[in-house]
């Protein structure tokens, strides 16, 4: 089961994608509206989906780091063994 501070991390990072992109979009509204050529409208088109990439890329990367703390903090001892203690008898 996931841990409820992972859940609430990724719940973050997807809201956050979520609102860089919605900002993306407006600036792009906001671009096609000054623009007087088509190929200004083009640009403003590939700077926002330029934006929302790299949002999402963002929401990638910071749901690899909260898994990866998971795991580091699951394993206590970071993936070495402990040595077995031999048998008491000979």
């Amino acid at each position: 089961m996931q841990s409820v501070t992972g859940k609430v991390e990724n719940a973050a990072a997807v809201a956050k994608e979520k609102a860089e992109s919605f900002k993306a979009t407006d600036q792009e509204k906001a671009e096609k509206a000054a623009a007087i050529t088509k190929e200004e409208r083009q640009i403003a088109e590939e700077r926002r989906k330029v934006k929302e990439y790299e949002a999402k890329i963002k929401l990638h990367e910071t749901k690899a780091e909260i898994i990866q703390d998971k795991l580091l903090h699951n394993h206590p001892h970071h993936g070495r063994r402990r040595r077995r203690r031999p048998p008491p008898w000979p």
